[in-house]
């Protein structure tokens, strides 16, 4: 793969890190905030479909108003408190899977660029484990307007990176928004596999690489 590609750029939730140790570590905070998450759900759902904006956090927070029947200024600070700021603390005792920073270390000692695009601010996690030390550019889809599987954002990384969008393989464990987004897009892409199908040996058809665990995505990459 890597005579294809001059650039890695990997989504964070569900990617580098299990989804369902943090769902159970966030359970109690979005049960007890349930009304406001069903609500937000619903937001987030349309703007997924929404073409790129030049407020995002605007119009989101006008989405949140009309469905719960609040002022816009409100649904903003809910979804601050709530979502950017009241997520931070729970991300503090979630581990990456196995073997991520040594990944991201080998592809950027073999000369690839390496970035983030997650639909969630990437300054919730932190440092994201360490990774960051290795990446040529960090970015939220949400800042530059437009949430996966637009192709937006992932133009935006493309220019970022000063690396074309067929040179670029993109990592992620949505089939819909980093899967089809990218391929969409005109990256290559490479998928996470859920354990269900890691256990079949069942990989995905739209992806260019399938993966179970990162030293298999390292050395697929790297071969």
């Amino acid at each position: 793969m890597k005579d294809k590609i001059k650039a890695v750029v990997f989504d964070i939730d569900g990617t580098l890190y299990p989804d369902f140790p943090f769902f159970f570590r966030v359970a109690p905070h979005i049960l007890r905030n349930l009304k406001f998450f069903w609500h937000y759900s619903k937001v987030r759902k349309i703007m997924h479909r929404t073409a790129p904006l030049a407020d995002f956090f605007e119009y989101q927070g006008r989405l949140l108003a009309s469905s719960m029947h609040i002022s816009v200024r409100r649904a903003k600070a809910l979804i601050d408190v709530l979502v950017y700021k009241g997520l931070r603390s729970y991300f503090k005792k979630v581990k990456p899977y196995k073997n991520v920073l040594e990944t991201f270390k080998a592809l950027k000692e073999s000369g690839l660029k390496i970035g983030i695009l997650s639909d969630l601010p990437p300054e919730q996690k932190g440092n994201i484990w360490g990774v960051i030390d290795y990446c040529d550019v960090v970015l939220g889809s949400e800042k530059i307007g437009a949430l996966k599987p637009s192709k937006y954002p992932f133009g935006v990384v493309s220019m970022t990176l000063d690396v074309p969008l067929n040179e670029i393989l993109y990592v992620g464990n949505s089939i819909r928004s980093d899967i089809f987004g990218a391929k969409n897009a005109g990256m290559y892409a490479a998928y996470k596999l859920p354990w269900w199908r890691a256990f079949l040996k069942k990989p995905l058809k739209e992806a260019d690489i399938s993966f179970s665990s990162y030293a298999e995505l390292k050395e697929l990459i790297l071969s």
